[in-house]
């Protein structure tokens, strides 16, 4: 299984901001397997086509954080869009996170197959690999807007994501908070879903009645992922065992398996791995460097990988000292993601032929500076931009 790419190197530095006139540099490399969506109208354009490819990476939001990065980036008028990943196999389409702007971003890359998908008709099941805002806010827009933008398809959209924390994590500085809905204060994804659909009973009443929709019941089905018994995982003082990979979800062109992974005291928090007849592709989530990561994430065609700059964390608060409250938050950001010095090492210890660099913190960071991941790192490394499309396996066309 392999995964082709625009290499200028061993370590091709791909970035989503080459321009037209960039081309002539690339004159000598394969054309397979890299593109922007021909919906996306940034300043990068690519010679290559990964359509051509029966499983694809499509990059719909690359920010970290609950933000639109609007400011200009590598010189250009891009912006990141929360993040927000598809796998896509023969047309069917697999997300991965739900940050915000998920549902106009799938829209925009028209992901199916040409001629015959311009809504949500392709999309089969939705992966949340935790529960905080940056990965959930436009979840269920995809259902609300689902209803006019082609579902139900053949069956409900399947979606899983963690289950109930149990527990409220420990508050950072001496300030007692309140707690939010203290009868169910860490609501898993079926409760969340729920809790959303009462929201918005008011729309969803009026649309049962005057338009005949279906029931939201035909449009998703929700699942809380268990955690297998043999993994004594739990909130606060045991949140990621080093523990075998365990299945999730199989059907005809997927097998997806997840791991759990450190993201601080947020319980649980997912890795997840797609294996195709093509390739496999891995998402790390939110996670500082994690040896169950490497054990899913071993010997993959592509890791996509979250990433930080430590410098942009520490320009956030200046010199020390420090209140409380900022050293805590300093912290969450420091240890419970990947830095950009970290990130390389971790997919060279996994053996991954491809880094794919997303949920980018922060979002307006100049390429150069991601590039310095690759210090560590003996394979390909790509920076990820909004609506990027990256080919797996052998071409079919």
């Amino acid at each position: 299984m392999r995964l082709t790419n625009i290499s200028l190197s061993r370590r091709g530095l791909l970035t989503g901001v080459m321009a037209l006139g960039t081309a002539t540099a690339l004159a000598g490399c394969s054309a397979a397997d890299t593109t922007t969506s021909a919906a996306s109208t940034g300043s990068f354009a690519y010679l290559d086509n990964a359509r051509a490819h029966r499983t694809r990476l499509a990059l719909l939001g690359t920010a970290g954080g609950p933000m639109t990065w609007i400011a200009p980036h590598n010189g250009g008028d891009e912006t990141r869009h929360g993040i927000a990943t598809a796998v896509v196999v023969d047309g069917a389409i697999y997300l991965v996170d739900c940050g915000m702007g998920v549902a106009h971003q799938l829209r925009l890359a028209n992901l199916g197959k040409e001629g015959d998908f311009h809504g949500y008709e392709g999309l089969r099941s939705v992966f949340l690999t935790h529960l905080h805002s940056d990965h959930t806010m436009d979840y269920f827009n995809i259902v609300l807007s689902g209803w006019h933008q082609g579902l139900p398809g053949s069956a409900p959209v399947e979606v899983y994501g963690p289950g109930d924390r149990g527990a409220l994590p420990p508050i950072s500085g001496t300030t007692d908070v309140p707690v939010v809905n203290p009868e169910n204060p860490t609501p898993g994804t079926v409760d969340m879903t729920n809790y959303l659909t009462q929201a918005f009973a008011t729309d969803i009443n009026d649309r049962l009645r005057d338009s005949g929709k279906p029931g939201l019941d035909k449009l998703i089905r929700t699942h809380d992922i268990p955690i297998p018994s043999a993994v004594a995982a739990r909130a606060n003082d045991n949140q990621f065992p080093v523990m075998d990979p365990f299945l999730v979800m199989e059907d005809d062109r997927v097998r997806v398996t997840a791991t759990l992974v450190d993201h601080g005291a947020v319980y649980p928090a997912f890795a997840f791995r797609f294996d195709t007849a093509d390739g496999s592709i891995v998402f790390s989530g939110d996670t500082a460097p994690n040896p169950n990561l490497i054990t899913l994430a071993t010997g993959a065609d592509v890791l996509v990988h979250e990433v930080i700059d430590a410098d942009w964390v520490k320009a956030l608060y200046g010199e020390p000292p420090y209140s409380q409250e900022e050293e805590g938050f300093i912290e969450h950001l420091l240890h419970s993601h990947t830095t950009i010095e970290q990130v390389g090492p971790v997919a060279e210890e996994a053996g991954v032929k491809t880094l794919v660099l997303s949920h980018l913190a922060p979002g307006n960071n100049p390429t150069e500076r991601w590039q310095a991941a690759a210090a560590g790192f003996s394979g390909d490394l790509i920076v990820g931009e909004d609506l990027m499309e990256i080919g797996v396996g052998e071409r079919t066309s």
